[in-house]
């Protein structure tokens, strides 16, 4: 794994072994970075389920000005730390919480954050047919507090696997869809915006 682009571009990402993080993989990313253009320069991000922040890290690799990275792992939290001494990039400009995504979600509505761009590829959820996903990525679409933490004109980028059906609640809007193997990656804006 590596940075794609930007200033970092190049530099090789350390990943855990085994099957705990499952990271974006490059062709993914370098497909959602084009889509996403000169709209990551100087934008405030918000990774959940960071594993080895290697989102995180593109954006700030190609000019965002901020980043918070939550991810649940202490130990992989600890691999995203070493991924950003490694990428050169400025620590000030990134804040890693190692916490549950759904309660740093709460936090972040409480304390009126608001981000340009929200990355979630969390853990794949299981084959739901004929049945409602009770996967991370449904969770994360169904959560009240998520849609707040969206800065006007901004972007919901959120990972997930192509057996998972989701079901998408009013709120979203869905602006694009990439595929990629078992991967689909969607773009999502708060209706009306």
């Amino acid at each position: 794994m590596r940075i794609i682009g930007g200033t970092a571009g190049g530099r090789l990402l350390k990943v855990p072994k085994g099957f705990d993080v499952r990271p974006t993989p490059d062709l993914v990313r370098q497909a959602v970075f084009n889509s996403l253009g000169a709209r990551v320069e100087g934008a405030r991000v918000l990774e959940l389920f960071a594993g080895t922040g290697a989102l995180s890290l593109e954006c700030l690799s190609r000019g965002a000005a901020h980043a918070v990275c939550v991810e649940k792992s202490n130990r992989h939290a600890g691999f995203l730390r070493q991924n950003l001494a490694t990428a050169q990039l400025d620590a000030a400009r990134v804040e890693v919480r190692v916490q549950d995504a759904f309660t740093a979600l709460a936090q972040l509505a409480a304390a009126g954050q608001r981000f340009d761009l929200i990355f979630a590829d969390p853990p794949y959820g299981e084959k739901n047919v004929g049945r409602r996903s009770t996967s991370f990525a449904q969770q994360l679409l169904d959560n009240s507090n998520l849609p707040s933490l969206l800065a006007a004109g901004g972007l919901f980028v959120l990972g997930h696997a192509r057996r998972d059906t989701l079901d998408g609640p009013d709120i979203w809007a869905e602006a694009k869809m990439l595929r990629h193997g078992d991967s689909m990656m969607r773009f999502l804006r708060k209706a009306g915006s």
